[in-house]
C-alpha cells in the first residue's frame, strides 16, 4: 500500500509529512520535508492550473518511488535515473502502482493509469530536471542529477521525427460515420442526449484541436460572434488567452447540442454554464470523466469495426483501442496540415510557441519522399511514374 500522506504535494493544504533526516544548510525556502520543498516549487505555477496538475503528478510519482525505497531527493544520483525511467515504463508491482482514475485521497488511488510511453517518460524527465534546477537554486539539494541525462534525452528527441499518434483519414472518416449514424425511432430521450453529446465532444475535438482540460473547462460564453464570424475563446497551456476561428461545421454541431440541452440555438452574450454537461444538462464534465468517456467510445468503436469488417479490420481496431483523447488533437492538426492549412495558422490553432513543434504535423514531405523513392527498384521492374 502506498503511503500518500508522506509525499502529498497538494499546494492548498498539506498534511504533516515525514521530516528529512539531513536538513540542507543553505536552504532559502521554509520547508521541513521534500514534499514541502516540492510544494514550494509547485507554488510558482499556481497561475497555470494545467501545468500545475502535470508537474504535481510527475513530482508525486518520483517522491512515491523514493519513499518506497526509504530515500529522499538529496540522495538521488545519476545512476538511479535509469532505474527510475525503467520504473516509469513498467511500474511494479502493478497492483501497487497502477489503477483506474480515483479521487486523489481515495484508499484505492494509484499514481499511474498504465505504463508510460517513451515520449511520456521523456516529458517526465524534463519536468523533473526543471524541478531539481529550482531546488538547487533554493538550496534544498546540492546538485541536479537529471542534467547528466542530456545525451539520452537528445536520442529520444531524435526518435520523435513526427506525430504518429493520430487516426489516418480513412479511419477517422469511418469513426465519424459510426458516431453520427441516425438513431432509430424507438430510442429514448436519454439515448438521444448521449448521441448528441458524443457528436459534440468528438466534433469539437476534431475541428478545434483542444487539449482535454480545455474541453472540460469550456463555457458556453467562450463562443462569441464578431462581424458575422464565430470565435472560440480559450485559456490554454501557460495560462495564455487565445481566440480560434470556429468553422461552420462546429457552429451546426453547437446549435444541435444546445437544442438538446433545451437552450436557444446560438450562445448568448454573458451566458453562464459549461459547454459539456452531464445527464442533468447542467453539471460540468470533469477532466477524468471526459477522458473515460472518450476512451470508452474508442473501445466501443473498435468492437463495432471488428464486427463489421472482421479480420480485415484487426489493425485498425487495435489502433482505436490504443487511442487516447490527445490523439484527437493530433488527428485534427494532422488533417488540417494535410488539407493545406498554412503553418502559421496551424500554429495559432495549436497554440504552439515554436513553429518546429507544429511542423511535426506536416506529413506531405513523407508522401513525396515515398513517391520518389519508388523510382529506385530491382532489375526487370519498371519504375513507378513520377
Amino acid at each position: 500500500m502506498i503511503d500518500t500522506k508522506k509525499v502529498s504535494v497538494v499546494t492548498e493544504t498539506r498534511p504533516a509529512q515525514q521530516k528529512r533526516t539531513a536538513m540542507p544548510t543553505e536552504a532559502t525556502i521554509a520547508a521541513t520535508s521534500d514534499a514541502e520543498a516540492v510544494a514550494s516549487w509547485l507554488g510558482e505555477y499556481r497561475g497555470s492550473p494545467q501545468t500545475l496538475r502535470a508537474y504535481r503528478r510527475e513530482a508525486e510519482r518520483l517522491l512515491l518511488w523514493l519513499e518506497h525505497q526509504g530515500r529522499d531527493l538529496a540522495q538521488l544520483r545519476r545512476r538511479d535515473l535509469d532505474a527510475y525511467e525503467s520504473f516509469l515504463a513498467f511500474p511494479s508491482p502493478r497492483e501497487q502502482w497502477i489503477g483506474p482514475p480515483r479521487p486523489r485521497h481515495s484508499p484505492d488511488w494509484r499514481p499511474f493509469r498504465g505504463s508510460l510511453s517513451p515520449s511520456s517518460r521523456r516529458q517526465s524527465l524534463i519536468i523533473l530536471q526543471g524541478m531539481f534546477a529550482w531546488l538547487v537554486e533554493a538550496g534544498w539539494v546540492a546538485h541536479n542529477p537529471f542534467r547528466l541525462m542530456r545525451d539520452k534525452r537528445r536520442r529520444l528527441d531524435n526518435r520523435q521525427v513526427g506525430i504518429e499518434r493520430y487516426l489516418e483519414r480513412p479511419l477517422w472518416e469511418w469513426l465519424w460515420e459510426w458516431l453520427t449514424q441516425p438513431l432509430g425511432s424507438d430510442t429514448t430521450r436519454r439515448e438521444r442526449f448521449l448521441w448528441q453529446r458524443r457528436r459534440m465532444i468528438f466534433g469539437f475535438a476534431y475541428l478545434m484541436a483542444p487539449r482535454i482540460s480545455e474541453m472540460a473547462a469550456a463555457q458556453m460564453s467562450d463562443f462569441f460572434k464578431r462581424e458575422g464570424r464565430w470565435w472560440w475563446r480559450v485559456v490554454g497551456k501557460g495560462d495564455k488567452l487565445a481566440r480560434i476561428p470556429v468553422p461552420p461545421d462546429l457552429v451546426i454541431l453547437l446549435c444541435h447540442w444546445r437544442q438538446a440541452l433545451g437552450l436557444p440555438a446560438e450562445p448568448q452574450a454573458l451566458e453562464e454554464g459549461p459547454l459539456l454537461r452531464g445527464l442533468d444538462a447542467k453539471r460540468q464534465l470533469g477532466d477524468n470523466q471526459l477522458y473515460r468517456l472518450i476512451r470508452a467510445t474508442f473501445h466501443e468503436a473498435a468492437d463495432a469495426l471488428e464486427a463489421q469488417a472482421g479480420d480485415h479490420a484487426i489493425a485498425q481496431a487495435a489502433r482505436l483501442r490504443a487511442a487516447t483523447p490527445h490523439w484527437l488533437r493530433h488527428t485534427s492538426l494532422t488533417h488540417q496540415a494535410q488539407a493545406g492549412v498554412e503553418l502559421r495558422y496551424l500554429a495559432s490553432t495549436a497554440r504552439h510557441a515554436r513553429l518546429d513543434t507544429t511542423a511535426r504535423y506536416l506529413h506531405n514531405e513523407d508522401e513525396e519522399w515515398h513517391r520518389q523513392q519508388s523510382i529506385h527498384g530491382l532489375p526487370g521492374r519498371a519504375p513507378e511514374p513520377v
